[in-house]
């Protein structure tokens, strides 16, 4: 399946095949994390930058399909056979966004007590359709409440997250206007 995802991104648009960007992980520690493409090259330096809304032209035709099968986020298996991320966890931020690793508070830091996961507690609850600090709370709780049987409920979440599509795009109940005047609450994930 990768190979063939490969030759739909080469074919559909110019660039490279995978995304790599830098993220937070455990304890602050600063790691590339790996997807396939989904928008044009050099899409973070193009128009609204790390933030990405419904219907975004830098969104590629393949792109669209991935992201709305999450497709795109199989490369990160690479990042949990190398020990920078788990299957289940709080996502990793950007190492600026939604803040730099030492502005975090001492409860919102207790989510880098845990490896970053491809999929987590916030992802199932409301994906990208809470702000951060809400992820942050849900991020928190899910690193206080971690057992077997929570990581079991949120891959069986995320399963149904998938099939039904919920909250793909950053800012996609917003109003475009007000993502525009106040885009810190929305990124590209």
């Amino acid at each position: 399946m990768h190979i063939l995802i490969a030759i739909a991104i080469k074919l559909d648009s110019k660039g490279p095949v995978f995304f790599k960007q830098e993220r937070l992980g455990k304890k602050g520690k600063v790691f590339k994390i790996y997807k396939f493409r989904t928008m044009v090259d050099n899409a973070e330096s193009i128009g609204s930058g790390i933030y990405t809304y419904e219907g975004d032209p830098r969104i590629t035709k393949v792109g669209s399909i991935l992201r709305k099968t999450s497709l795109d986020e199989l490369p990160q298996l690479i990042n949990v056979l190398i020990g920078d991320m788990s299957i289940i966890g709080p996502r990793p931020p950007l190492p600026y966004h939604p803040r730099k690793y030492e502005e975090y508070n001492e409860e919102q830091i207790k989510r880098f007590n845990v490896r970053p996961g491809i999929t987590g507690h916030a992802q199932v609850i409301g994906r990208n359709a809470l702000v951060w600090d809400e992820r942050i709370v849900l991020d928190v709780e899910y690193v206080e409440k971690q057992s077997f049987f929570f990581d079991i409920n949120i891959l069986f979440l995320t399963i149904i997250n998938v099939v039904k599509r919920d909250n793909i795009h950053s800012g996609r109940n917003r109003d475009k206007s007000k993502f525009y005047s106040n885009p810190k609450d929305d990124k590209i994930d």
